[in-house]
């Protein structure tokens, strides 16, 4: 049986901020990563397509409010940062 994908190890050098930030960084990414994994069997961001994240903005905080949408986008953008990906999601 394998590991469970250790998100926090995988986002470790990409975090700065405080700490409440960091947590938060964490928390959204562990939820998006649940969220794909359930939808499209991909376990791992190394897995990851542009369209899966794309779903994840558009179907799962589809009726979240701005603000929330606002601070997933930048959980998005810390996580194509770690892929080295040129993926950009609109707000």
């Amino acid at each position: 049986m394998s590991k469970p994908f250790d998100m926090e190890l995988f986002l470790a050098g990409m975090l700065n901020g405080s700490h409440a930030t960091r947590q938060r960084h964490l928390r959204q990414a562990e939820l998006i990563q649940v969220e794909i994994a359930e939808r499209w069997q991909r376990e791992t961001p190394w897995a990851w397509q542009r369209k899966h994240l794309a779903w994840f903005l558009e179907h799962r905080l589809g009726r979240r409010s701005e603000a929330t949408r606002y601070y997933y986008v930048l959980t998005m953008r810390v996580l194509t940062r770690r892929l080295e990906k040129a993926w950009v999601f609109a707000r």
